[in-house]
C-alpha cells in the first residue's frame, strides 16, 4: 500500500532568507537612540575608515597605515600619498568625532535613565514649598 501525501498545513511558507535581513532592517527604528545611531550612521563611517585603513595597509604598509592614522607620521612622509591624506583626515576627524558621538549617546541615555520625575512636577513642588506656611496653632502651652 503507498502511502497519502500529509495534507498541506494550511499556512503560509515561512519567510525567506531576504524577508527576514529585510524586516530586521525595518525594525532598526525600534532600537535605543544609540544602538540605531550605531547602525544607520556609526556603521557606515566605521565601515569607511575601516576599508581606508586596509587599503592603505596593503599600499603603504601595515606599520606605516597605522601610524598615519593615529597621526604620529605624517602623510606626506610616505608614498602613495593619495591614499595616506584620506587616512590621516580620517584620524584625526571621523574617528573622534564618532568617539565623541558614541560617549554622548551613553551619558545620554545613563542621564535620561535617571530622571525620575518630569520637570512640571518638580516646578510644582519647589512653588508649593515656597509658599509660607501657615503659622502654628496656639494649643494653650503658655509660655
Amino acid at each position: 500500500m503507498a502511502t497519502a501525501p500529509a495534507p498541506p498545513s494550511g499556512g503560509p511558507p515561512p519567510p525567506g532568507r531576504r524577508h527576514r535581513l529585510r524586516a530586521r532592517w525595518a525594525d532598526r527604528h525600534a532600537l535605543p537612540r544609540f544602538g540605531y545611531w550605531m547602525v544607520s550612521r556609526g556603521a557606515v563611517v566605521l565601515a569607511a575608515s575601516g576599508a581606508l585603513y586596509v587599503l592603505n595597509g596593503f599600499l603603504i604598509g601595515w606599520a606605516n597605515a597605522y601610524d598615519v592614522l593615529t597621526g604620529i607620521t605624517s602623510p606626506s612622509a610616505v608614498r602613495p600619498q593619495w591614499c595616506a591624506w584620506p587616512l590621516a583626515l580620517t584620524g584625526w576627524a571621523a574617528i573622534p568625532a564618532i568617539i565623541g558621538a558614541a560617549a554622548g549617546y551613553v551619558i545620554t541615555e545613563q542621564i535620561q535613565a535617571h530622571h525620575a520625575r518630569e520637570l512640571s512636577e518638580v516646578l510644582d513642588e519647589l512653588r508649593r514649598l515656597a509658599e509660607h506656611p501657615e503659622p502654628p496653632s496656639s494649643s494653650g502651652s503658655g509660655a
